[in-house]
């Protein structure tokens, strides 16, 4: 040790130099833990984020074939989520003269495919002097719409036309392309479909194949919220198709009342 100063690696217990150089960082050591602040906790923001509800889109659409023809039944309810949109849109779209068209799906998707096809369709028929066939158009429809698979596009389309006999084809928005006897398109197609299968049979006659679509298009607003209001009606043949009066639901709602209650009577007596 030399002036003050330990200039060795000091191993007595008694040195005052080493005691005063530990003395002075254990108090450095103590004024900085002393000046840190002690944690404190930030005030948790309750804001709550306001999600719009999503908009679901619900309908009741069908087709079937019998020997008389094609027939084309809709709801006229436009729905979004648990709200009315509109009670009265038309589901069902003339095409040209042997062709109509049951949409169901976005409502701005389908009028916007629909326009587009109306406009293909005229102008084949322009270049080659021939409408195209059912088939076609519903290959034509598919192709178009197969680039949008993946997307939100909703398109369901049933094409119900005549072309060499009755054709009834379904199209919907990511190319699928299937040919039948009946198709019940949206929400409501459980129940229609529950009419169909007991009832359709090739065999109908005109008046019985009207009142089955209407009784299957009934039976699904009746269980289905989405669906209601009226009911639409074309009937396709060789000689083109042919628009129904537009029928409120309400009346069918009545006299199905009035058949169960005469069928409770009868019970009774």
């Amino acid at each position: 040790m030399e002036h003050g100063v330990c200039i060795c690696v000091c191993i007595s217990t008694s040195c005052h130099t080493c005691k005063s150089y530990k003395s002075a960082r254990t108090q450095k050591q103590m004024r900085k833990s002393s000046s840190i602040r002690p944690l404190q906790t930030r005030p948790v923001s309750l804001t709550l984020k306001i999600v719009p509800f999503r908009l679901a889109h619900g309908t009741t659409t069908l087709g079937f074939i019998f020997q008389g023809g094609v027939i084309a039944a809709a709801d006229t309810r436009a729905s979004a989520g648990g709200l009315v949109a509109c009670p009265a849109v038309h589901k069902i779209t003339p095409i040209h003269s042997h062709l109509v068209v049951t949409s169901s799906g976005s409502g701005a998707d389908c009028m916007l495919w629909e326009r587009i096809l109306i406009r293909e369709i005229r102008l084949y028929q322009l270049r080659h002097g021939h409408r195209l066939s059912i088939r076609a158009t519903a290959k034509l429809l598919s192709s178009m719409l197969h680039p949008f698979k993946g997307t939100e596009m909703c398109v369901a389309l049933t094409l119900c036309g005549w072309d060499n006999g009755p054709k009834l084809i379904y199209v919907c928005s990511d190319g699928a392309r299937l040919q039948g006897d009946v198709f019940s398109v949206g929400s409501g197609s459980p129940y229609a479909y529950g009419v169909l299968d007991r009832e359709l049979r090739w065999s109908l006659s005109k008046g019985e194949a009207i009142s089955l679509a209407r009784e299957a298009v009934f039976r699904a607003t009746h269980r289905d919220a989405y669906s209601g209001n009226n009911v639409d009606l074309f009937h396709i043949t060789a000689q083109g198709w042919s628009q129904r009066k537009r029928e409120d639901l309400k009346e069918e709602y009545y006299r199905d009342k009035e058949k169960k209650g005469k069928k409770k009577n009868d019970k009774l007596k």
